[in-house]
């Protein structure tokens, strides 16, 4: 399967981006995570990721099967804004900058769907 590239464009620079769909088990429940991607600093720049579970509150048959949450543009950008915060740098040779859960809900930037959580795959 082709993976789809994304443009955002943000303070006259642009990001491209992907998101990976999973599954994980959080608190006993299948939650569907993504893993997001995000490149700003060309093809030698550092990469960007962040593993994003979701919030959602599951249907009749359970969380995994009827969750359809995917990040919006929005939330890429909340995304982007936070990890240059925590010194991203896209401009970087090399590398995978990890955004991390920093532990601390009041620090946690406004998502719609999800949470950013510890990676979850290798």
């Amino acid at each position: 399967m082709k993976t789809r590239l994304r443009a955002l464009r943000i303070d006259g620079r642009t990001y491209v981006w992907t998101a990976r769909i999973g599954h994980t088990v959080h608190s006993d429940d299948c939650r569907r995570f993504v893993r997001l991607r995000v490149y700003g600093g060309g093809k030698n720049g550092q990469a960007l990721q962040a593993d994003l579970v979701s919030t959602y509150e599951g249907g009749p048959w359970g969380y995994c099967a009827t969750d359809t949450s995917y990040p919006t543009p929005r939330d890429v950008r909340t995304v982007i804004e936070r990890a240059i915060q925590r010194g991203w740098d896209p401009l970087t040779r090399g590398g995978t900058f990890l955004l991390r859960d920093a532990g601390d809900p009041s620090s946690a930037p406004e998502l719609a769907d999800f949470v950013i959580a510890d990676p979850l795959l290798p």
